[in-house]
Order: structure tokens, then C-alpha cells, then sequence
């Protein structure tokens, strides 16, 4: 997605260059998503990955996320905003921004970019080659939610070695220990034995929909004993007509 916009001066006597990290959070500077399909696509990821690691808290989760990333501590200078990441070894906490000298030096372990026809040159280009040499992130993906064009790189011997596609489609994270691929069109998460990791709402679904089996199932079973019955009482009518008394047998 497009980098943030320009910062403000702090005052009129004080210029960018010299805009010095507070202490505590900073606000995230990324400027609104480009459309309803980034939108969507990127909170997918998120949502989807904190429901999958519920339990851990050992990692951070964003996107659309300003990662501000200066040796001297400035605001003003070098800062990335990444479409999806995750940070593992770290505190599970909400925040503002992701200031790498106040998370005690940690970059991202995976980075996603959700390519646009304004963005594409330089996710593919600009981003591929600083999020290889200075933030090291060992796990690079990019994906065109309108073409579902997906690529994937891993850091050996600090380059990005392009991941090999799968018999399925996908590509595997070392980071995530998880694999990407599309599915119905989206980004996805999927296990090692290659199963679709489901959102909340497709679990509450498909738990409506084992209800519902659960419910037709017990139906059937209660029509049959009814029929049972039936039968049973049909017969019973038959033989007193014969002049058989089953009590008396």
C-alpha cells in the first residue's frame, strides 16, 4: 500500500530531521486503505491468525501499521507501513505503532503486501529490497486481490530465495510454520496437513451446520420409531383380527 503521508512539523521552529521519538507509543501514519478489497483482505489475516494462535502470547499481529525504524530514533526518517505483518518473541499487547528501538530491536518475521496498481512497482521493487537488507525479515509475500497473483521469498544468506509453489498452489512460512495460498479468492492460512485455518465466522457456521445435521439426524431417528410403532401396532391389529392374542402367547 501507498507509505505514509508526510509528517507535520512539531513546531514552526523545529524541523523533520530533528523530530525525536518520544517516550511511549507513536501513532501509527498510514493513510486510509485503497480499497474495500485491501480492507478486507488484511483484517482477514489478522482476525484470522489471532483466533488460530488464541493461546499464545508470544507474537504481534497488524497491518496497515506504521513500523518506524531509525538508528537515530527520529520519526522523521525511515519508516515502512506494511500491509500485514508479524512480530514473533514478543509481547501479544495492543499498539499504536511499531517503533523497532522501543521493541527491543525486533523486525518483523513475516511481512505480506497486498499489491494495487499504484503499489505494485515498489512492493515489488523499493520494499523487497529493504525489508532484505534492513529489516531482515525472513519471510516476504506479496498477493493481488484482484488477480490472485501470489509470490513468496525467504532470507538465505541474507537474500530473498523465492519460495516454491506447492502440487496445491501454496506457499509455506517457516515463520508461521503455517502455508499461504487462495482460497475463494483471499489470502489464506492453512495448516501442515494442508487444511483451510477458518475464520470465526466460518467456525460459527459450520458449527450451525452440525447443529442442524445434528437435529435432522435425531428427526430421522424419532420418524423411523414412529414408523416402528406403527408397524408394530398395524401387525398387532392383524393377528387380533385372527383371532391371535399376543398377550396370551
Amino acid at each position: 500500500m501507498s507509505e505514509p503521508a508526510t509528517l507535520e512539523l512539531i513546531s514552526d521552529n523545529i524541523s523533520e530531521d530533528e523530530v525525536i521519538f518520544p517516550p511511549g507509543d507513536i501513532l501509527s501514519d498510514e493513510p486510509p486503505l485503497e480499497s474495500d478489497l485491501h480492507r478486507e483482505q488484511i483484517d482477514l489475516l489478522i482476525r484470522i491468525l489471532k483466533l488460530w494462535w488464541r493461546e499464545r502470547q508470544d507474537f504481534y499481529a497488524s497491518g496497515n501499521l506504521t513500523i518506524y525504524y531509525s538508528p537515530n530514533q527520529k520519526k522523521s526518517e525511515h519508516f515502512r507501513g506494511p500491509d500485514f505483518f508479524v512480530v514473533l518473541g514478543t509481547q501479544k499487547k495492543d499498539r499504536k505503532s511499531w517503533v523497532v528501538c522501543q521493541e527491543d530491536g525486533k523486525y518483523p518475521n513475516l511481512i505480506v503486501e497486498i499489491l494495487s496498481s499504484s503499489t505494485t512497482a515498489v512492493d515489488k521493487g523499493l520494499k523487497k529490497q529493504v525489508y532484505q537488507d534492513t529489516f531482515r525479515t525472513p519471510d516476504y509475500f506479496w498477493f493481488d486481490p484482484v488477480t490472485t497473483e501470489l509470490q513468496g521469498f525467504h532470507l538465505v544468506d541474507g537474500k530473498y530465495q523465492e519460495i516454491q509453489v506447492t502440487t496445491d498452489g501454496r506457499l509455506w512460512s517457516q515463520q508461521l510454520e503455517l502455508y499461504l495460498g487462495v482460497y475463494e479468492g483471499k489470502l489464506r492460512f492453512f495448516t501442515t496437513e494442508n487444511q483451510l485455518i477458518l475464520s470465526s465466522e466460518e467456525l460459527a457456521e459450520q458449527e450451525r451446520l452440525r447443529a442442524q445435521q445434528a437435529e435432522e439426524r435425531a428427526q430421522e431417528a424419532k420418524e423411523r420409531v414412529q414408523q416402528a410403532e406403527q408397524e408394530i401396532a398395524r401387525l398387532r391389529e392383524v393377528l387380533r383380527t385372527q383371532g391371535i392374542d399376543l398377550e396370551n402367547i
